[in-house]
């Protein structure tokens, strides 16, 4: 008897060996092994040829390269959390189900969401720096290079998903007061808990706020959350971590600001046209008002494998007939 075609899936990146070489034992799998970014030409052929397409964040699957899709595509299995680069309403009107990663990045971008907070503040970067860009250091002195505590300051966060409640976990940790704004208020006994603050409203607490840390899903309704208005409500001690998306903050607006000392500084790990990073947050870099990263609050191997695995879960369980665990619908964004 012939043997059963495997299913053809495309794979956009070059991703962790141990989730590729099980790729390939399951499915007819092609894989990106110099791991160069797809072009939205190549993105459009991919699409027509894979019966399983497993993207990352850094392509772009708008409605154009979907109404491309050959009939053969029936799964786009998403290799990250956030699905702001693809169009699920118009995947889904074709037929195509869309999946993501959730839950498995929580912790690691909770620990580098911390790690910001502690770093702008206390001007950890600006120190290192010292050591590492020949500049001569004369040793210690009282007055140098003084930074601020965040023991007894409070903390807003915008978001209060998984990774938001894993930052307040933290963040109570050393000592900060834990305020919130989300679409809807958390549990009672997750208030309890992180002995949390509920602010309907988000300027409200904008205005109160010692660090603000965005934490929320960029979708249409959050595009520039942050708008040019609504920083200029934050406080001129106050600082702005970003490890969700970058265009959840207006972020020429914040660069005008921070400049203007309007605001204290920012730590950011995400940027609004990344992978273009805009010159000015260069400059305030390199004038120790801000910290960048270049996205990587998710970058552990652990959690890469972890999301490979839920990939691979998801096309199983989509090829067996089966409602997979992570779909994403148009309704949930």
């Amino acid at each position: 008897m012939a043997k059963a075609r495997k299913p053809l899936v495309v794979v956009t990146r070059k991703l962790p060996e141990r989730v590729e070489t099980r790729m390939r034992e399951l499915f007819d799998t092609r894989l990106n092994l110099n791991d160069k970014p797809m072009s939205q030409t190549e993105l459009a052929e991919a699409a027509k040829t894979a019966d399983v397409l497993v993207p990352t964040v850094t392509d772009r699957l708008d409605a154009a390269v979907l109404a491309k899709a050959g009939d053969k595509l029936r799964l786009i299995a998403n290799f990250g959390n956030g699905v702001d680069h693809i169009d699920v309403a118009a995947a889904v009107s074709r037929g195509i189900t869309v999946t993501n990663t959730p839950g498995v990045l929580t912790e690691d971008t909770a620990d580098m969401t911390m790690a910001l907070i502690l770093a702008v503040p206390h001007r950890l970067t600006e120190g290192a720096a010292v050591l590492t860009d020949d500049m001569r250091w004369t040793g210690w002195s009282p007055t140098w290079m003084l930074g601020h505590r965040i023991s007894g300051k409070r903390l807003g966060i915008i978001g209060m998903g998984r990774i938001g409640q894993a930052v307040a976990r933290r963040a109570r940790a050393f000592g900060l007061q834990i305020h919130y704004h989300n679409r809807r208020r958390v549990a009672p006994r997750i208030e309890e808990e992180l002995s949390a603050t509920y602010w309907e409203s988000l300027d409200q607490m904008l205005a109160r706020m010692d660090i603000i840390s965005v934490n929320c899903p960029h979708t249409p309704a959050t595009y520039h959350l942050l708008s040019a208005r609504r920083l200029k409500l934050i406080r001129s001690e106050a600082y702005v971590v970003n490890t969700a998306r970058g265009e959840v903050i207006d972020e020429s607006a914040l660069i005008r600001l921070i400049n203007d000392g309007e605001i204290a500084g920012a730590g950011l790990d995400v940027f609004e046209h990344e992978p273009a990073v805009n010159p000015k947050l260069l400059k305030l870099a390199r004038a120790g008002k801000v910290v960048l990263l270049p996205h990587m609050s998710s970058a552990t191997l652990e959690g890469r494998i972890d999301m490979g695995e839920k990939v691979i879960i998801n096309i199983r369980t989509f090829l067996d007939g089966h409602k997979p665990p992570d779909r994403v619908l148009p309704s949930m964004l």
